[in-house]
């Protein structure tokens, strides 16, 4: 495999997970009530999951004093994917999972395509060229065709 290809793969196998994440989410929505209740629910499960993998690999305990050096905005990235979370929940029992995902990968590609033309937030730069703007537009004709397809 080359260098790249793990990379590729991965964030493939990232992305089908999420429709996946959704429809369990929307399932134990049945059962424990209102959407930021699941999102806590997720959640918990996740910081359970993530804990036994750091556990398992044996990887420390990050420091205390290299998290207090950092800024008070880089902790936002939880809160964000808290967000994230929710809003799927809220959004698919109304309009499905494949225009709430959709509406989610064009909301990503548009802000993604910001980010990484000005390098914000640490990012490296990759410039806005004209291929990758028609790439998102592509997404969004996309997501429009999945919008307004007859039932």
């Amino acid at each position: 495999m080359g260098g790249r290809t793990i990379y590729l793969l991965s964030a493939l196998v990232g992305g089908a997970i999420l429709p996946i994440q959704v429809a369990l989410n929307i399932l134990l929505r049945r059962h424990v009530g209102e959407p930021m209740q699941v999102t806590f629910v997720s959640y918990l499960a996740g910081t359970l999951t993530s804990l036994s993998i750091c556990l398992f690999a044996r990887y420390p305990i990050p420091a205390w004093t290299s998290l207090s050096q950092t800024s008070w905005w880089m902790w936002i990235g939880g809160c964000l994917g808290t967000l994230y979370v929710w809003s799927t929940i809220f959004a698919t029992p109304q309009i499905g999972a494949a225009l709430t995902l959709g509406l989610t990968i064009a909301g990503q590609m548009i802000a993604a395509l910001l980010l990484d033309n000005y390098g914000a937030i640490g990012l490296t730069k990759y410039p806005a060229s004209p291929e990758r703007i028609a790439g998102v537009v592509m997404v969004i004709l996309g997501v429009s065709l999945v919008a307004y397809a007859k039932r």
